[in-house]
């Protein structure tokens, strides 16, 4: 992989803390089992970005055949090895070794040949017809840094697609209060003041010279669980291409 050099935007102590979690990770009931729980709504909405974007037939199995995905803040590889059944060639790129090396085993475990690097995506100097980052950014040191370095990823005519908790009074009861009290969501794991509402991100991303073409909302419902919504109150998802 061809290497930039270019400032971190590493939060060592983020790093650290999700690397614990890294030998649990694949449990749907362990410290990742919310992530286990919101990955088919994320998915959906990749799905549905990458019809839209590529004009890719919805009803295909493999509708990123042929192009290649990078997957930022990967942690154990829930949302590559989808994205790599998707037909895509997938790259993996996580701040933690131990998600990285967890993340690997089971890929090859299941006879998937993706791609997995421990380090700084500022640090990379190549090019991917799609990026995605999910429930990251709320995590980095520097988040206009963070999307300045996806922007620098991305091919033109390529589509970003992030994830990220709202800055509200219900995304701090429900995801720090309750989420990581009895919600299974290992303590410490959110900073509520680092959240940032969609126009927030969104003028981050213009200013690192993306453009944002559609935001949707992430909802619960106890009955149904994770949905996508036009609330996003609690946590929403944004595509963007290159300005």
């Amino acid at each position: 992989m061809d290497m930039a050099s270019t400032g971190s935007t590493i939060e060592a102590g983020e790093a650290a803390h999700f690397g614990t979690m890294a030998a649990d990770w694949w449990d749907p009931k362990g410290s990742s089992a919310m992530l286990h729980k919101l990955n088919p709504v994320r998915l959906a909405f990749v799905r549905d970005c990458v019809n839209d974007h590529f004009g890719v037939d919805g009803r295909g199995l493999k509708p990123l055949a042929g192009k290649s995905v990078l997957d930022v803040g990967c942690g154990a590889g829930l949302m590559c090895e989808p994205l790599a059944r998707m037909g895509a060639a997938v790259t993996g790129i996580d701040a933690a070794p131990e998600n990285v090396d967890v993340a690997a085993t089971h890929a090859a475990g299941q006879g998937l040949g993706i791609t997995y690097w421990c380090g700084d995506v500022a640090e990379i100097d190549e090019q991917f017809d799609v990026v995605t980052s999910m429930e990251v950014i709320e995590h980095v040191s520097d988040p206009a840094a963070f999307l300045r370095a996806l922007a620098r990823c991305l091919k033109p005519g390529g589509v970003m697609i992030l994830s990220t908790p709202n800055r509200t009074r219900l995304s701090k009861l429900a995801i720090v209060t309750i989420g990581e009290s009895i919600g299974g969501i290992p303590k410490g794991t959110h900073d509520w003041d680092k959240f940032m509402t969609p126009t927030e991100l969104e003028t981050s991303a213009t200013s690192a010279g993306l453009v944002c073409t559609k935001i949707t909302g992430i909802t619960f419902n106890p009955a149904r669980g994770f949905q996508l919504s036009d609330n996003t109150q609690l946590n929403y998802l944004m595509r963007l291409v290159k300005a």
